[in-house]
């Protein structure tokens, strides 16, 4: 049973969403950053101890615990309110110990009120395919009524589209599983093709989220010019040769998307209050961790996972 420290919060876990990050840390793609650190960084449970000092939570609060675990609050990048690109931070579940587990530490200053409007299991999955997602989609930067290219449509990918069509914007699914092509005809996405496929209009702004850095040049030559180009995921298989002149020419880019501040969580978790943003998701036991792993991999399920103790 760990004990919190201070500043700390103990949580009892209740369910933890299965993100791609724990897979690619499963498969070795990401190298654990502590040896025998427990995953899962989608953490939905009560507070049910109190580390030293002041605290704005009480025993009994329900909490998310997101990827983001702690920042150092002082390099350049925190001062000036980059804090997802802080030179010393840490993460649930590669850093430190996360969600698969009956109990968790963390940070009280990094846990996120969860809105009454989710349920538990539904909450999980926002806490960093959502908030991942929502950071990626402002990095794409489309504008009002704009065109928006989804390529691979998972856990992250299904809520973002939700939050791009509640705000206006034509959205356009290209991926290769059928479930997920499924899915997204189902959430009334404009077109759905496959992930190599040549959307039905120039998109404005797209998002890589499957980790296929084949698929770079093929977006990049689906963009307008001026479009932007946003990768979500850690990780991302090996980028081919790109063609200046069909693929960046036209003030096209490519950005990368490294984690997430507070102020992304907490706007995130508003907004999918507020809009009414639904995960779909899949139920296992704890206990079926490397299943639901297993399963993630080989896409035999849609949208999000979600572990229950």
């Amino acid at each position: 049973m760990p004990e919190p420290g201070p500043g700390q919060v103990r949580v009892r876990v209740i369910c933890c969403g299965v993100c791609r990050t724990d897979l690619h840390l499963a498969e070795g793609d990401l190298q654990p950053r502590r040896a025998d650190v427990t995953p899962g960084h989608e953490v939905v449970g009560v507070i049910d101890a109190l580390g030293p000092g002041d605290h704005g939570y009480a025993i009994g609060d329900r909490v998310g615990v997101p990827w983001l675990a702690r920042t150092d609050g002082t390099c350049r990048y925190c001062r000036s309110g980059r804090e997802n690109l802080c030179e010393s931070p840490s993460f649930t579940g590669w850093d430190v110990d996360g969600g698969y587990a009956d109990f968790c530490l963390a940070n009280e200053a990094y846990v996120y009120r969860l809105p009454d409007t989710l349920t538990d299991e539904q909450a999980a999955p926002l806490l960093c395919a959502g908030i991942i997602g929502y950071r990626a989609y402002r990095r794409a930067e489309v504008g009002n009524g704009g065109a928006l290219g989804i390529y691979g449509f998972g856990g992250s990918a299904h809520l973002t589209a939700q939050l791009a069509l509640h705000e206006g914007l034509r959205v356009h699914v290209l991926t290769r599983g059928e479930r997920n092509r499924a899915l997204a005809t189902e959430l009334g996405v404009h077109s759905v093709g496959e992930a190599t496929a040549k959307p039905p209009e120039p998109l404005d702004g797209a998002i890589l989220f499957a980790p296929a850095g084949e698929l770079v040049p093929v977006a990049l030559r689906a963009l307008a010019p001026g479009g932007t180009l946003a990768v979500a995921g850690i990780w991302l298989s090996t980028i081919p040769a790109l063609d200046y002149a069909t693929e960046l020419f036209g003030e096209r880019q490519v950005r990368s998307v490294t984690a997430n501040t507070r102020e992304d969580g907490a706007t995130f978790l508003e907004l999918a209050a507020r809009y009414g943003v639904h995960a779909t998701t899949t139920a296992y036991p704890m206990s079926a961790a490397d299943r639901a792993l297993a399963d993630l991999a080989a896409g035999r399920f849609s949208g999000a996972a979600v572990l229950h103790n």
